[in-house]
């Protein structure tokens, strides 16, 4: 089976991982989107309302799967018997930090290839960053992420009292 498994924070996932996902779904046979629980990043959402909302956004694709993961990406692949991973690239800027990855991902697993795709132009300025900033001010992020996220965060940000409207 082809399999490629796209890792990430995916604090929150955005249209711009879903777009990257569909992409790769038309693709691939399997696509694993493997959720980081990244406790070194802090991320604004736990880990399991993350998986849970990445199972939502990618439900109509039965080729798509979430897990949760915490360690090597490496040894993840190992387990899950692939060898491709993908990564999204929005800009240039991203490239250098991309490419350190995979080298590091080729040196510790030299079977593993990095499979870059650039999303769609009106989703290539989304970034997680960006839509948990909006969203903790109180602002409008309905055409960067699904409804689902929006409600997450909205929660998320009134139970702490950082904002979020």
């Amino acid at each position: 089976m082809n399999t490629v498994v796209y890792p990430g924070t995916f604090d929150p996932i955005t249209n711009g991982h879903r777009d990257l996902i569909q992409r790769a779904a038309r693709i691939f046979d399997r696509v694993v989107i493997a959720v980081a629980e990244s406790p070194r990043k802090q991320p604004t959402l736990s880990l399991p309302v993350r998986e849970a909302l990445a199972r939502e956004v990618v439900a109509d694709w039965p080729n798509v799967e979430v897990i949760g993961f915490d360690g090597l990406l490496t040894e993840l692949l190992d387990r899950l018997d692939a060898r491709i991973i993908l990564r999204g690239l929005r800009a240039v800027s991203d490239f250098e930090y991309e490419m350190q990855l995979a080298n590091m991902n080729r040196a510790q697993a030299p079977d593993v290839e990095t499979l870059f795709l650039t999303p769609e132009i009106e989703n290539s300025y989304i970034s997680s960053t960006l839509v948990r900033e909006i969203a903790r001010l109180g602002g409008d992020v309905s055409q960067h992420v699904a409804p689902c996220v929006i409600e997450a965060l909205r929660q998320r940000f009134a139970s702490d009292g950082t904002g979020g409207h």
